[in-house]
């Protein structure tokens, strides 16, 4: 179907806005042991979903109408935040006017979370990850936290920004709490005390605020029985795009497919855009096998598009890392290039976007030279926060490449 008169003038003039206030992308510092060279995204099968992924883009921005979510899913390079971080702020800079929820959080405890949001607690609580064998049922966010302590109560606060002078951009005034249990979870804003509607079907409470917050306080209605929390969801209903950071420490991709209720809370989250960067705790191990690694991808895409059948999907390479022999040596993991390998037929088999970080990073034995630059760590698997904004900003600029292309095409 051809485009009318009116849209195409929009994406003249949106082209043209975009263009005027300087460059898409964003600067990127030169390393000689690097293919920077080779930024892009890559296209084993054919890039259908992802143009329908960009159409939804241009929707928001002619119009002002409409939400685009973005679910990056991986361990613990998406658990850290500042990657997703780092893509969420690019992607608010790209247009003047977008706003954004803040989407699929976790109360993390006994463990880190990410910075762009604070949590405390009081009482006794008992922590679980998806990575790790686990007791309890659980969902999207592949964690739980249980209580049956009467003085239990967890709060969190948005600490994150926007990155231009838009008020609010996070804060929020609808709430789900996922969980389960015979203790009732509640709200307090400021001095009310807010009962939530209970979904079977979502398992979760679900609150609307009476007005805009950057802060979140839940304790519970009772003084006995227990209550698991597996996940909290914040949105504020405006148009824009929602980025959801959804990372375990260790996990791999079967870690995901253990959770029960997968799919029941992907129906919340409705990704347009999922970018896939789990596979470095997969590859971690002596007994890594491409067969294994795909199918289980094949088994948690299939979950995916049972929810978000026309979703788009990217691909993100491991990154090089070593393994640890010894106390003070490392060894490289010669299985990244077997996940590199299987990412690309994984690309072919779903049509999606591959971006192979493996090769751009600068390949097989890159990691000793990212850490010698100050942007990995030590441990030669993980990155300095510098390393990880670096990451991100490689991703937005090879994702805004052909975003650009996009526009181009639809002016013709």
């Amino acid at each position: 179907m051809k485009r009318t008169f009116t849209t195409l003038l929009l994406l003249t003039c949106l082209t043209a806005v975009v263009f005027a206030q300087g460059p898409v992308k964003v600067d990127i510092p030169y390393f000689s042991f690097t293919h920077f060279d080779r930024n892009h995204l890559q296209y084993p099968g054919d890039n259908q979903t992802m143009e329908r992924f960009f159409d939804k883009l241009d929707t928001l921005f002619f119009t002002g109408q409409g939400h685009v979510n973005i679910m990056h899913i991986g361990g613990s390079h998406v658990q850290a935040g500042v990657f997703s971080q780092q893509m969420r702020d690019n992607l608010l800079n790209l247009y003047p006017g977008i706003t954004a929820g803040r989407g699929m959080v976790f109360p993390f405890m006994k463990t880190n979370t990410p910075a762009s949001y604070s949590i405390s607690r009081t009482g006794e609580w008992e922590y679980f990850r998806n990575a790790l064998p686990f007791e309890t049922r659980m969902g999207l966010a592949g964690a739980s936290v249980t209580t049956s302590d009467p003085e239990a109560s967890f709060s969190i606060v948005v600490r994150e920004k926007a990155p231009r002078d838009i008020t609010p951009v996070f804060d929020f005034n609808y709430v789900k709490i996922l969980g389960y249990g015979t203790m009732i979870p509640v709200v307090h804003f400021n001095n009310d005390t807010l009962i939530g509607t209970y979904s079977e079907e979502e398992g979760s409470f679900t609150f609307v605020l009476p007005d805009y917050t950057d802060s979140l306080y839940v304790d519970f209605n009772q003084e006995q029985g227990t209550f698991t929390v597996t996940g909290v969801y914040l949105d504020n209903g405006m148009p824009g795009i929602t980025y959801h950071g959804i990372g375990i420490n260790g996990a791999k991709v079967e870690s995901y497919l253990n959770c029960l209720d997968l799919e029941r809370d992907l129906h919340l989250v409705n990704p347009d855009l999922v970018i896939f960067g789990i596979g470095i705790n997969d590859a971690a191990g002596d007994n890594f096998t491409q067969e294994k690694f795909i199918h289980d991808y094949d088994s948690l895409i299939s979950i995916i598009h049972n929810v978000s059948p026309d979703c788009a999907l990217l691909f993100v390479t491991n990154n090089d890392s070593y393994k640890k022999v010894s106390r003070k040596k490392y060894a490289v993991n010669p299985n990244g290039t077997l996940a590199q390998q299987a990412f690309m037929e994984l690309g072919r088999k779903h049509n999606g976007a591959v971006w192979d970080f493996f090769d751009i990073m600068g390949g097989l034995k890159s990691m000793q030279q990212w850490q010698d630059a100050g942007i990995a760590q030590k441990d030669k698997v993980h990155f300095t926060s510098s390393g990880y904004m670096l990451i991100g900003d490689l991703l937005f600029n090879a994702l805004m490449d052909d975003y650009m292309k996009h526009l181009r095409n639809q002016n013709r």
